[in-house]
């Protein structure tokens, strides 16, 4: 194994561990050089339940330094350095009690960050965020197919807009998102089944199916679509990833949501998000960390394309 820290920062676990993977810290996203930026948004005010999730940006990058000393990630036989340069851009700074502003804030800074062709990945925050980056995103690549990981599908039908459970009826009302090329994965709470129109890969089906056959039936939805990849925590059973705000039992494992993240090498992803983890109500950083290793396998499938 190479003496060089993977990610240009000292690879140990405990020093320095205040940016994802101890990526430089740097808003200078415009650099030839950058492919991708990780932005953290502390936002939990259109929580409908235990809040909290203000603080899993600073969670999940705490978490990350257990992984940074695997040149490899198992089971990548390469170094995510060798073929991406990930930048921590840091966290979205609003007006306290202003969601208004955190929106447009998020909005303009993921669209300058998207419009420099960088592939971003945000830190939650509430679920509600995804919405001001669904908005950012379309107005570079138009409209788009979601993959949505969930235990929930958060299309209540709601007027209020700030609202962690109804952002994606929002986003489909603003036409945002193509219903008939989205695919909702772990679901296992009520929705209208009649009426919906996203395609539900229900937890109960998903446990009971292996990964590649989760990843066939989305791939087989999604198409060629650019899609916008969202992880809500809350996907993974309460058992894999206690803190988090809205805990249902019965969901998917860690290992099973890895396992189909690394499936879904070759789809057009767009931009990506992690949510809803509330590190308060975690034991021994267990969702944290779960985050943290989603979030960098995500990279490692968007890596693995762009490497041909």
């Amino acid at each position: 194994m190479s003496n060089t820290p993977p990610f240009g920062f000292d690879s140990n676990t405990y020093a320095n561990i205040f940016t994802f993977l101890g990526c430089p810290l740097s808003r200078d996203f415009d650099r030839a050089d950058v492919d991708a930026v990780v932005m953290g948004v502390p936002f939990d005010l259109a929580t409908t339940g235990r809040s909290g999730t203000r603080f899993g940006p600073t969670g999940i990058r705490q978490a990350s330094a257990q992984l940074r000393w695997e040149e490899k990630r198992w089971p990548w036989r390469f170094a995510l350095s060798e073929a991406f340069n990930v930048i921590d851009y840091g966290d979205i700074v609003f007006e306290d009690g202003y969601s208004e502003n955190l929106t447009q804030a998020v909005m303009e800074t993921a669209c300058q960050i998207v419009k420099a062709g960088k592939m971003l990945l945000s830190f939650g925050g509430d679920h509600y965020i995804t919405l001001p980056l669904l908005r950012a995103h379309t107005r570079h690549h138009g409209r788009l197919a979601l993959l949505h990981f969930d235990a929930h599908t958060d299309t209540e039908e709601r007027e209020e807009v700030y609202n962690h459970g109804s952002m994606f009826y929002h986003a489909l009302r603003e036409d945002l998102i193509d219903a008939t090329k989205s695919v909702q994965v772990g679901i296992r709470t009520e929705y209208d089944y009649d009426k919906h129109p996203f395609t539900v890969l229900d937890a109960g089906w998903a446990n009971n199916h292996s990964p590649e056959a989760i990843v066939e039936k989305i791939l087989q939805v999604l198409g060629d679509t650019p899609v916008y990849l969202s992880f809500d925590i809350d996907c993974l059973d309460p058992a894999f990833a206690p803190g988090t705000g809205t805990p249902v039992s019965g969901g998917i494992s860690t290992d099973k949501a890895l396992q189909i993240l690394r499936g879904l090498k070759g789809l057009n992803i767009v931009g990506m998000d992690m949510m809803e983890v509330a590190p308060a109500y975690d034991q021994a950083e267990v969702t944290s960390l779960a985050a943290a290793t989603l979030a960098l396998e995500m990279l490692y499938v968007i890596a693995d394309g762009r490497r041909g």
